[in-house]
């Protein structure tokens, strides 16, 4: 059980993203089988920045805080699949240093959308890879990586409004799926992973 200066910190992180037009869903808010929301895990609806291959793309990222946080950095994983070095297309896993080994409890969530993701996508590093194939093809030939993340089957297929509302539908248990293990931060391993949960 959380303390209550958990709770509040927890409840101030919620109440600044929903301030901020995001959508947030709580993690088993709408499951009648659970008396106790819990507030430690939700999933915010994110938009591919503008003038980016990402435009108009939506897309389902879990958060997870630890009991740590805002000492400790969350946990953040895109549910629906994203063609990108730096992001593990199957897992969802982000590798990003401000997150892994950089983070400061001066920075919150809002840093996490509004500055820190939507930077990652306008500015992929494909030296420092999660997903080879993305990585070699930006750097090889990046009008076709242009081309796979707006028209083929990411942007697209995977990232419309509706995707993003289906995300995570038809996978397994959170259960199985969290047996898969995640990533500590202060190491140079991508933090969570989320697969398709």
């Amino acid at each position: 059980m959380s303390s209550p200066k958990r709770r509040i910190e927890t409840d101030l992180t919620l109440s600044r993203m929903l301030m901020s037009d995001y959508e947030v869903t709580l993690v088993n808010d709408n499951n009648a089988y659970h008396e106790v929301v819990d507030r430690q895990e939700f999933y915010v609806r994110f938009k591919g920045p503008e003038e980016t291959p990402f435009a108009g793309g939506h897309w389902k990222i879990h958060v997870e805080l630890p009991d740590q946080y805002p000492y400790k950095s969350p946990s953040i994983g895109f549910v629906n699949r994203i063609f990108h070095p730096n992001i593990d297309e199957l897992s969802g896993s982000v590798c990003l240093d401000v997150i892994n080994q950089t983070w400061s409890p001066m920075y919150d969530m809002l840093n996490i959308f509004e500055v820190f993701l939507p930077q990652l996508l306008r500015y992929p590093n494909p030296s420092d890879p999660l997903n080879g194939e993305a990585a070699a093809m930006l750097m090889r030939e990046p009008k076709s990586y242009d081309a796979k993340v707006k028209v083929s089957e990411y942007v697209a297929k995977y990232a419309s409004k509706e995707a993003v509302d289906d995300a995570g539908e038809d996978t397994e248990s959170e259960d199985e799926l969290s047996s898969a293990g995640s990533y500590e931060s202060g190491g140079e391993e991508p933090v969570g992973t989320m697969d398709d949960v």
